[in-house]
């Protein structure tokens, strides 16, 4: 029989109905976009699955119970109650984080403490252990997290964040996180066999990215997860969901995608990076200014996270760098454009309003996604590169 779970997506704000998106197109049905978060059921298999899949995502969870927490005392008993060692093996080694917000019990470091008693208790009883439990096998991160007096306890099964694929090898001073230059691309509806390009690529994060994208490869398919080791997931799942992947992705797929910068040490990065991708000569990389941008293709995408202007001598720079990137892309009004910002002033700079707005949060910075949305014409027989340069 199988085993159901509830488990927890959690996301960067803005992107959840992303997340949501990517939930039910790996075929779970029961999904719930919340602030923060998507919460869905479904077979322990989806473990494997998520982790594996889910490019926007920042961690998943696996939730083992919610209830409303005023006191300690409640706190306590309401976390001894729920199943614990149908999770965490006699040997398992469970740290407990938490955090609490707008909620009667504040205090941080006595909720984890209270938790992790409250635990231990229920699983010496369940597992009979007289002693000190040994916590020398896998490893299982439990978090208390109160909000409004509501307590939701849960376990994390992806162990590092899900943005850490496991090919950053360098990055530049303000790096986007791949989850968030993956939600970037996946808002376009970009393809393939369309032109693609970042002329303020940095360490290649974005058209990394829309490689993988591009070819169908799970974001997660070369890292490993905490939930790999946990006994109730039976390794057939973890197996399955690894062939899975690799029968999906689509490495014969031409791309052509172009990552520029004016800086030759972040391209050198960037071309390290691919290659711990496995992306190897899949992407362009170039060294050049963005007012040397010439497109020679219809049809094509620029997906971008320029300089923002906001450190002090920079901002009439990048502003004309917007200025530039509008007076050039008037010229090509096949093309999609579509740029990550905080200026307030990028549509003003650009020379158009833009077609659509997005609110992100990149980090801590408040941004708009501004999206300008290409008339596409019939498509020219292509030739093997999309740009003079």
């Amino acid at each position: 029989m199988s085993k159901k779970v509830t488990l927890i997506a959690t996301a960067a704000m803005g992107l959840e109905a992303i997340v949501g998106n990517e939930v039910k197109a790996l075929g779970y049905e029961d999904v719930q976009v919340e602030n923060g978060r998507v919460v869905f059921s479904a077979d322990v298999s989806a473990i494997p699955r998520a982790n594996l899949w889910l490019r926007t995502a920042d961690r998943v969870k696996l939730l083992v119970g919610k209830f409303k927490a005023t006191s300690f005392d409640q706190l306590f008993e309401e976390t001894k109650a729920l199943p614990w060692e149908k999770y965490i093996s006699e040997d398992g080694e469970f740290p407990v984080i938490g955090k609490s917000v707008k909620s009667k019990l504040y205090s941080v470091p006595d909720c984890q403490s209270i938790v992790k008693k409250a635990i231990v208790e229920r699983l010496k009883k369940k597992h009979g252990v007289t002693s000190w439990l040994k916590e020398t096998g896998a490893f299982y991160r439990v978090e208390v997290a109160i909000h409004k007096d509501e307590a939701l306890l849960t376990i994390d099964t992806s162990g590092s964040g899900l943005h850490k694929r496991g090919y950053r090898v360098g990055q530049g001073e303000a790096p986007l996180k791949e989850t968030m230059a993956a939600a970037l691309v996946q808002v376009t509806n970009w393809d393939a066999d369309k032109p693609f390009v970042d002329p303020f690529c940095g360490s290649g994060t974005i058209a990394i990215e829309a490689a993988l994208i591009g070819q169908n490869i799970a974001p997660g398919f070369n890292r490993e997860f905490a939930s790999e080791g946990w006994d109730f997931i039976p390794q057939k799942a973890w197996d399955d969901a690894f062939e899975e992947a690799e029968e999906a992705a689509n490495y014969d797929q031409p791309l052509n995608i172009v990552g520029s910068d004016i800086d030759p040490q972040l391209i050198d990065i960037a071309k390290k990076n691919a290659m711990e991708a496995g992306l190897g000569d899949l992407i362009t990389w170039k060294q050049m200014q963005m007012s040397d941008l010439k497109p020679k293709e219809d049809n094509g995408y620029i997906v971008s996270n320029p300089p923002y202007g906001e450190r002090m001598g920079e901002r009439e720079e990048v502003e004309n760098m917007y200025r530039d990137l509008g007076s050039i892309m008037r010229d090509h009004p096949s093309w999609s454009v579509y740029i990550l910002t905080s200026h307030e002033g990028f549509e003003k700079l650009y020379g158009k309003p833009a077609t659509k707005r997005r609110k992100l949060f990149n980090g801590f910075i408040k941004t708009d996604y501004y999206q300008y949305f290409g008339k596409q014409i019939k498509q020219k027989p292509k030739n093997n590169k999309g740009f003079n340069v």
